[in-house]
C-alpha cells in the first residue's frame, strides 16, 4: 500500500467532483495511520472524520481522532462544582447528540467508527478549553480541522480545509480542501502538519489553555448500538454504492408482501368513499402494509406526489421508515430538531415543483407536525399530497385536529380503536376530517379467525390485598361511600377513587404472583413482557418505595438471574432498537415496560404478556393484546397472564366497588371470550360476578 499511487491534486471541491470517491477513499485505501482534527463534537463532524474509514477495517489501517466539545455555562458550572465528572457530563453530551441522529449515511459510517473502535483500530482524544491562569474548564472549543494520511513507508498526504459544520450537524453538501503530500513538498507542511497533530494528541505540553483527555472507552461503549452485524465494506457514499441507491427506485409493493383480502378490501372502500375515512383495524393485522400499499396505488394510477405519514411517537416514525424502505419510498424523517429536517423537506419540495422528483414522503411525529416550523410549509407540498394519520385517535384534540391541512383531499385514518375515551368532540374532530369508519370493520375476532393473529390462551390471577394495604382500601372506601351519596361529581371523591385506584394498580401481591409465576410455570421463559402500572411499592431492600417497573426488574434480573431489561420513556429511541434486537435475536429474555409498549411497537416476536397494571381505558388493553398476537416464524400461540385485584372480603358491597370490579371485569372479559380457553377463563372470574352482581359482562 502506497499513498504515492495515488498521484493527488492540490485541492478538491465537491461542486467538482466527488470527495469521497477521488481522495477519502484512495487515502484509507492506502494508508495504514489516520490522523485526524475535527472541530465540533457532533454527530456531523465524527461522521465526516469517518468518510472513507470502511475501508481501515479491510487494510488493518487505525484512525487517531481529536474532537472538542462546546460546554454551556451550565455544563461547566456542574463540572466546576463537582455534580458531574467531565467524563460523565461530556458522555452525556455526546449520547444527547447521537440520539438525535436520523441521517442513515451517517448512522453507517457511525458504524464504521463502531467496528474500528471494537477492534482497537479507533482512539479519541478530546482537547478541551482552560483558563491557563485557574486550569478551570472554559467554554470556547478546540478550532483546528486537519487530517494526516500516513502509509507503511512513512510517507504522509496532509489536508486542511471547509467541512461545513455546526453546532447542528451539516448546513450543506459543499466542501473544499487543499491538499499537500510529503514526498513533493520543498516547504515542510505535510510534516509540520504531522507534527502539530502529534503534539496535540501528546496532551499539547506547550499549550497551558488546552487540555487533552481519552476518550476512547468511553466512546466504544457509547458507538457500541452503531455497530451493526457486519462490519461495511464500503463508505455509504462511494460511487458504487450510490449507483445501486439511486437505480430507478419507485413505489412498488414488494415482491415478499401479499395483501390480504382485508386489505385488499380496505383499499378498494376507501377508493370508493372518495379517497377519505378511517380503516380500523385489529392491531397487528397490518395498517401500515394497508396504507403504503393504498400510495402506490394512488402513485400508479393518479402520479401522487407526496406522501405525509403522522405518528404519535417517535418509534412509529422509524417503523414506518422501515417499512416504507421495502416499499421503494426514500423517506425523510422530519422530527426534533429543526437543523435535521426543514432544509431537506425543503428542497425535496423544490425538487417535485421543478419536476427533477417524482415523488416524496415525508414522515413525522404529532409534535413536529403541529410546530410552526411544519405548517409554515404545508402550503408548499402538491396538489396530489395523501396524508396518513397513524393511531389516529390521537389527532382529536384541539390543537392537533387544527394542523391538520384542509387543502389536502386524499385521507387515511389508521387505529384499532378511533374513538376517543370519554371524548365526543375530539371524536368527531376526528370523522369529520379524515371521514368515517370504512367498513367492514376489521376485527380481533376475525383476524383470529382468518389466521391473521395467532390464538392464545388467557389466565385470569386474582390478587388479594394485603394487611396494610386492606386496612387503607376499607378506609378509602369508606370515605367513597360518603361522598358517593352525597356528591357524586365532587372533587373529593374523584381523589379518594384515583387514590383507591392507584393503591389496587400497585399492590405488593401482584409482585408476589409474578415471582411465583416465574419461579414455576415461567421458568426459564423467553420472548415475554411485562406490563408495570407507574405507581410506586414498598421494596424488600431498603425499606423505601420503588416504581412498579422498577420492583419487577430487581425480582426478574437480580433475585431470578433473567436477561430482562426495561422499555419505558427514559430510554431512547437507539436503546430502544437494542432492546426490540435483543429480543428477537435472544440475547433478552423478555421486556418490562409501563405505557411505551402500548401503541404501535412491533416486536412479533413476543409470546407471553403478564399485565400487572391497566388503565379502565379499552384502547390500552385492545393494544397491548394486540402486541402479543402478532405472527412470527415459529409463533404458533400465545399467553396473556392478567392480574385483577379482588375486593376485601369484609368490605361493603357498594357501588364504588362494584363500579371499581366492573372497570377490570370488562377487561376481563373482553379477553376471555376470544381465548382458545374460553370456558376456563370465564369459570375463574363466575363467583366474582356473582358476588358483586355483575352477571351482566
Amino acid at each position: 500500500m502506497s499513498l504515492q499511487s495515488i498521484k493527488p491534486k492540490i485541492s478538491y471541491r465537491s461542486d467538482a467532483g466527488n470527495v469521497v470517491d477521488d481522495f477519502y477513499v484512495p487515502c484509507m485505501t492506502n494508508a495504514v495511520l489516520y490522523r485526524r482534527a475535527v472541530g465540533y463534537f457532533t454527530s456531523g463532524s465524527l461522521s465526516l472524520a469517518a468518510r472513507g474509514a470502511a475501508r481501515l477495517i479491510k487494510s488493518g489501517g487505525k484512525i487517531q481522532l481529536i474532537t472538542s466539545p462546546q460546554l454551556s455555562a451550565e455544563d461547566t458550572e456542574a463540572i466546576e462544582k463537582g455534580y458531574e465528572s467531565r467524563g460523565q457530563r461530556i458522555r452525556k453530551l455526546f449520547e444527547t447528540e447521537l440520539e438525535q441522529l436520523q441521517d442513515e449515511l451517517e448512522r453507517e459510517r457511525l458504524n464504521a467508527l463502531a467496528w474500528l473502535i471494537s477492534i482497537n483500530a479507533l482512539e479519541i482524544k478530546l482537547a478541551l478549553r482552560v483558563d491557563p491562569r485557574t486550569g478551570k474548564l472554559g467554554r470556547g472549543i478546540y478550532h483546528e480541522k486537519i487530517g494526516v494520511f500516513e502509509d507503511s513507508s512513512g510517507a504522509m498526504i496532509a489536508f486542511t480545509g471547509s467541512q461545513n459544520e455546526t453546532t447542528g450537524g451539516l448546513v450543506s453538501n459543499f466542501e473544499s480542501i487543499d491538499v499537500y503530500w510529503s514526498w513533493d513538498d520543498p516547504h515542510g507542511r505535510t510534516r509540520a502538519k504531522a507534527a502539530d497533530f502529534d503534539d496535540l494528541w501528546a496532551g499539547a505540553p506547550g499549550n497551558p489553555a488546552l487540555l487533552v483527555e481519552d476518550f476512547t472507552e468511553i466512546a466504544k461503549e457509547v458507538l457500541a448500538k452503531f455497530r451493526r452485524d457486519q462490519p461495511p465494506e464500503f463508505d455509504p457514499d462511494e460511487e458504487q454504492v450510490r449507483r445501486t441507491k439511486r437505480g430507478p427506485r419507485s413505489p412498488q409493493i414488494p415482491e415478499t408482501i401479499r395483501l390480504q383480502d382485508h386489505q385488499l378490501l380496505g383499499i378498494r372502500n376507501w377508493v370508493a368513499a372518495g379517497g377519505k375515512g378511517v380503516l380500523q383495524m385489529a392491531t397487528g393485522a397490518g395498517k401500515t402494509i394497508t396504507a403504503l400499499a393504498a400510495a402506490v396505488r394512488l402513485y400508479e394510477q393518479m402520479g401522487l406526489q407526496a406522501l405525509i405519514v403522522v405518528c404519535p411517537y417517535r418509534h412509529l416514525v422509524q417503523q414506518w421508515c422501515r417499512e416504507a424502505e421495502s416499499f421503494g419510498f426514500d423517506p425523510l424523517l422530519a422530527f426534533e430538531s429543526i437543523n435535521r429536517w426543514a432544509e431537506r423537506l425543503t428542497a425535496q419540495l423544490n425538487d417535485v415543483h421543478s419536476g427533477t422528483r417524482k415523488f416524496m414522503c415525508v414522515l413525522t411525529t404529532n409534535s413536529t407536525f403541529s410546530s410552526d416550523s411544519f405548517q409554515s410549509r404545508l402550503r408548499y407540498f402538491p396538489a396530489t399530497t395523501f396524508i396518513v394519520g397513524d393511531e389516529v385517535h390521537n389527532l382529536g384534540s384541539e390543537n392537533l385536529a387544527s394542523a391538520l391541512p384542509e387543502k389536502i383531499t386524499l385521507r387515511l385514518g389508521l387505529s384499532a380503536t378511533p374513538e376517543r375515551w370519554f371524548d365526543l368532540e375530539g371524536t368527531a374532530r376526528i370523522f369529520n376530517y379524515f371521514g368515517p369508519v370504512i367498513e367492514p370493520k376489521f376485527t380481533l375476532k376475525m383476524a383470529l379467525n382468518k389466521g391473521v393473529l395467532v390464538p392464545y390462551r388467557y389466565v385470569p390471577i386474582l390478587i388479594e390485598l394485603d394487611d396494610d394495604e386492606r386496612k387503607r382500601y376499607l378506609e378509602i372506601s369508606a370515605k367513597i361511600a360518603k361522598l358517593w351519596n352525597a356528591d357524586a361529581e365532587s372533587t373529593s371523591l374523584k381523589f379518594q377513587l384515583l387514590e383507591r385506584g392507584r393503591l389496587v394498580a400497585s399492590a405488593r401481591n401482584k409482585l408476589v404472583a409474578l415471582t411465583q409465576l416465574f419461579s414455576s410455570t415461567l421458568q426459564g421463559q423467553s420472548h415475554f413482557l411485562v406490563y408495570c402500572g407507574d405507581g410506586t411499592v414498598e421494596t424488600e431492600t431498603d425499606l423505601g418505595v420503588a416504581r412498579q417497573v422498577d420492583e419487577a426488574m430487581r425480582l426478574l434480573g437480580s433475585d431470578l438471574g433473567m436477561r430482562v431489561s426495561k422499555y419505558t420513556a427514559d430510554e431512547n429511541l437507539d436503546q430502544r432498537e437494542v432492546l426490540r434486537k435483543g429480543i428477537d435475536d435472544g440475547t433478552l429474555q423478555g421486556l418490562v415496560a409501563i405505557r411505551c409498549l402500548d401503541e404501535g411497537v412491533d416486536i412479533p416476536s413476543i409470546q407471553t404478556a403478564i399485565i400487572l397494571a391497566s388503565s379502565s381505558n379499552p384502547r390500552q388493553f385492545i393494544q397491548r393484546r394486540g402486541r402479543v398476537l402478532r405472527r412470527a416464524p415459529g409463533k404458533d400461540a400465545a399467553v396473556v397472564y392478567d392480574m385483577v385485584v379482588v375486593p376485601p372480603e369484609e368490605g361493603v358491597v357498594g357501588e364504588s366497588e362494584r363500579s371499581l370490579l366492573r372497570k377490570e371485569l370488562v377487561r376481563f372479559v373482553e379477553f376471555a371470550d376470544l381465548a382458545i380457553n374460553s370456558g376456563e377463563a370465564r369459570a375463574k372470574i363466575l363467583p366474582l360476578q356473582k358476588k358483586f352482581n355483575l352477571m351482566d359482562l
